[in-house]
């Protein structure tokens, strides 16, 4: 495959497993290194480490919990330690946030716990890492989050989740915005349901759910790992460079 990208380094949070590691690994093909990060799969991180070393490009895996915003400072004092050491580099141009948890829980019913757990990692984990990672953010770098369809059409049981996901499409534009004098771009990528250890839970508690979910689906299947990776990648190529404050549904046409 031609090396899209050459000499840079992508921060992808999350990506031990599931939509992550895809991405992570697809951003290794089109020619960047990667770090990675993860909660508590290290093994599995580094197994990601060894993948994208195999493809020819230098990897490394740190932990991180964007849940904990205390930890922050400690994270990127380690991130500093490791880009000077492997690269001889003090930042990144891409950063990835992918980091995510399900919880599904209808208005009526829905615990306070349960949405203060996704509003810590989906909006202020994803707000004040991207704060914190900006010093060490390349001028004409890239910023991508991660999104959901369902902040486009609705499924009951997904108010919260898709509440949080919304405010990151906000805090995009608004990034596009203050970041545009520094050369860095802001995009949000919007996947709609994919086939991963994320929602096998759902999928496995009712089975009918990927039937009923193809069935809406202009490409008449669920989606797979494979069918982000390539959009997140593309989106820190040159080609991308005047795509900015968008959001990028890959959906493969649900609910139309």
């Amino acid at each position: 495959m031609e090396k899209l990208i050459e000499n840079k380094i992508a921060l992808v949070t999350g990506a031990s497993r599931g939509l992550g590691k895809n991405e992570a690994l697809r951003l290794a093909e089109f020619g960047s290194d990667v770090i990675l990060t993860y909660r508590s799969k290290k093994e599995e991180a580094e197994n990601v480490v060894a993948e994208i070393e195999a493809k020819g490009q230098k990897a490394a895996a740190l932990p991180l919990d964007v849940a904990q915003t205390a930890s922050f400072d400690e994270f990127f004092a380690a991130l500093g330690a490791v880009l000077q050491e492997k690269w001889g580099r003090e930042d990144f141009d891409f950063l990835v946030n992918n980091a995510g948890i399900d919880s599904y829980g209808m208005i009526a019913e829905i615990s306070e716990e349960a949405v203060d757990n996704l509003y810590n990692v989906h909006f202020k984990g994803t707000f004040f890492f991207t704060q914190k990672a900006l010093p060490h953010l390349a001028d004409g770098g890239r910023i991508i989050n991660t999104s959901t369809g369902l902040a486009r059409f609705t499924l009951p049981g997904y108010a919260a989740y898709a509440s949080m996901k919304g405010g990151i499409e906000v805090f995009t534009r608004y990034l596009a915005k203050e970041l545009g004098q520094r050369g860095i771009t802001a995009n949000v990528v919007a996947p709609g349901a994919i086939e991963t250890d994320f929602t096998a839970p759902a999928f496995n508690a009712n089975p009918q759910v990927k039937e009923i979910i193809a069935s809406q689906t202009a490409l008449g299947r669920v989606g797979l790992p494979d069918d982000i990776g390539g959009v997140v990648a593309f989106l820190c190529t040159e080609q991308a460079r005047w795509i900015n404050a968008q959001r990028i549904e890959a959906s493969g046409g649900m609910f139309l």
